[in-house]
């Protein structure tokens, strides 16, 4: 699991429309991306700004899209 901070709304938002259509939900810091599902999330009252507790549950990293070779002689035998 993977736990971070944020004070940003437009990101919390983003998370939580994520959690509840069971998408996966990318985070980037500091040059480090993480995708996952969100687990959590919980807001701290006490700080201020708000400060919201975010929890994602990585993802295996997926293999390389393979997408076939183009059939670029798929009609060469046809003649008119």
């Amino acid at each position: 699991m993977f736990t971070f901070e944020t004070v940003d709304q437009n990101e919390v938002r983003r998370f939580r429309i994520a959690q509840f259509n069971g998408r996966t939900a990318t985070f980037r810091s500091n040059g480090s991306t993480v995708t996952g599902m969100v687990r959590s999330i919980v807001e701290n009252k006490t700080t201020n700004p708000p400060v919201w507790v975010v929890t994602l549950i990585p993802s295996p990293p997926r293999a390389g899209m393979l997408r076939p070779a183009p059939r670029l002689r798929a009609f060469a035998d046809e003649r008119y």
